[in-house]
């Protein structure tokens, strides 16, 4: 993979709802009504992530989870970090 430039970060970036960037990180917060739906909605991210050999970083508070997605290995955003939004987000 190879990292994406600030212009198609942008794009892609439009493609999705309520994700923003932060630094080198593609972020999300999730609201859900309490604290087991919460962790349904981890428990749910872990065969998608897996398939896709792509691991977020997760913060779980009560009843948020904060998703964050980075290529490590290429350190910043490529196209990897967008493909999983788009399935996380259809969750």
């Amino acid at each position: 993979m190879t990292l994406l430039s600030d212009s198609e970060i942008q794009t892609k970036l439009g493609e999705l709802v309520s994700w923003e960037v932060r630094g080198k990180e593609l972020q999300r917060t999730f609201e859900f009504a309490n604290f087991v739906q919460a962790i349904d909605f981890v428990n749910r991210l872990v065969e998608p992530a897996e398939s896709a050999g792509h691991h977020p970083d997760l913060s779980v508070s009560y009843n948020k989870v904060t998703v964050s997605l980075t290529t490590h290995d290429e350190g910043g955003l490529t196209a990897k970090d967008f493909d999983l939004a788009r399935i996380i987000s259809a969750l």
